[in-house]
């Protein structure tokens, strides 16, 4: 089986991993910190903060923009469900903004709309989280200005785009955002095996977001109620969680940021391949959006006739392509269909989920493996 995406450790890697075991410090020792100023750099952001899970950056990302009961968040239907989750952690209310059909991110057209609906309404939302679909950043730039003239806060998903780059400066700097979340899951594009970071030029929503993955903790003096008991002296401010991530996991993220321009060289060399390959089937390919270089996490193709789609996936598989599909549409899973959403809320969305696959891509995919994807597609179609 061709798998839709798998991670890439090499000896380098194994050898950082293996360097902590027989250090001093398995957690909270130096190699977080080293790992969070060494993303920081890389992406022209002024903070980050390492957590154990990009769904764990995204709920300590809207607990520091202040995202409570009775608030609102708006993300894309088409996400994998923890966009829309860090808002229910929170207690907030979720709605969907649909996405533009090339992209697959949020429309701005769309999003334009509704904001203006729920100003006149007197029902803004407090926090919008902007996914950025297979690597590819949506228009932050007129997603910025509607937020702003709204007075949104604003979260960059960038879950999938650690690498890609927007109107030439890299995904992850928060030019246009408050906080930016990537995730290192293994199927990303670098990975510490389980694993986030939120990022942000911010320093008072970096200190917060710090107390919270770590129980709501400070031992800082000048944060404290009144003078520490001594120097073992700790306070608790806010209720937090344990959302740290260990010096195994910064290590392994750190020797693969070392990589991670070669990953993506390759999975964008990939896509180009893709690109031609497919240039000539009942299919359409992903559509660019203007600005944006992607990193290319996912290749999703959708086909022409969307009643072949369930058939076309099963015969993909039975033919050892492990294609998957990248996502249902959050508002139709039943936790959100109990709160009210149903079929029908976002169109655009539901037709591309009805007509999506995702292809196999990584690093480690060879030219030859390639070429047996395009041919099963080829067949699979042709039958």
């Amino acid at each position: 089986m061709i798998p839709y995406g798998r991670q890439i450790i090499s000896d380098d890697d194994i050898a950082a991993v293996a360097a902590i075991l027989r250090s001093d410090f398995l957690t909270q020792g130096p190699v977080g910190p080293r790992f969070e100023q060494a993303v920081a750099e890389r992406v022209g952001a002024n903070h980050a903060v390492a957590v154990n899970s990009a769904t764990s950056a995204l709920h300590i990302a809207c607990l520091a923009l202040g995202l409570g009961p009775g608030d609102l968040l708006w993300t894309s239907p088409i996400t994998f469900v923890a966009s829309a989750n860090c808002g229910r952690y929170c207690g907030a209310d979720v709605d969907f903004v649909d996405i533009e059909p090339e992209t697959f991110n949020i429309c701005p057209s769309a999003l334009a709309a509704k904001l203006e609906a729920a100003a006149w309404a007197g029902r803004l939302p407090k926090v919008i989280v902007a996914v950025h679909m297979c690597g590819q950043s949506p228009d932050m730039v007129r997603i910025a200005d509607l937020a702003r003239a709204h007075g949104v806060r604003l979260i960059e998903d960038a879950s999938h785009a650690i690498g890609a780059d927007f109107m030439g400066g890299p995904v992850g700097g928060c030019t246009y955002s408050d906080i930016t979340v990537f995730s290192f899951h293994p199927v990303k594009i670098i990975t510490t095996a389980e694993g986030g970071m939120a990022l942000t030029n911010d320093p008072e929503l970096a200190a917060r977001m710090e107390r919270l993955r770590s129980h709501g903790i400070t031992r800082e003096p000048d944060l404290m109620t009144h003078a520490p008991d001594g120097p073992w002296y700790y306070q608790q401010l806010e209720l937090g969680w344990n959302y740290r991530m260990t010096e195994m996991q910064a290590a392994l993220g750190l020797s693969q940021l070392g990589q991670l321009d070669a990953f993506v060289a390759r999975r964008r060399e990939l896509a180009a391949r893709y690109d031609d390959a497919l240039a000539d089937l009942a299919l359409r390919r992903p559509g660019r959006q203007a600005g944006a270089c992607s990193a290319w996490h996912l290749y999703v193709i959708r086909l022409d006739d969307r009643t072949r789609h369930r058939g076309v996936f099963e015969a993909l598989r039975a033919g050892g392509i492990g294609v998957n599909l990248h996502y249902i549409p959050v508002h139709l899973q039943p936790y959100y269909r109990e709160l009210g959403f149903g079929s029908g809320d976002f169109p655009v969305a539901e037709d591309y989920y009805a007509r999506a696959i995702s292809i196999p891509l990584h690093a480690g995919l060879t030219d030859d493996e390639q070429s047996s994807v395009v041919d099963a597609i080829s067949q699979a179609l042709s039958t």
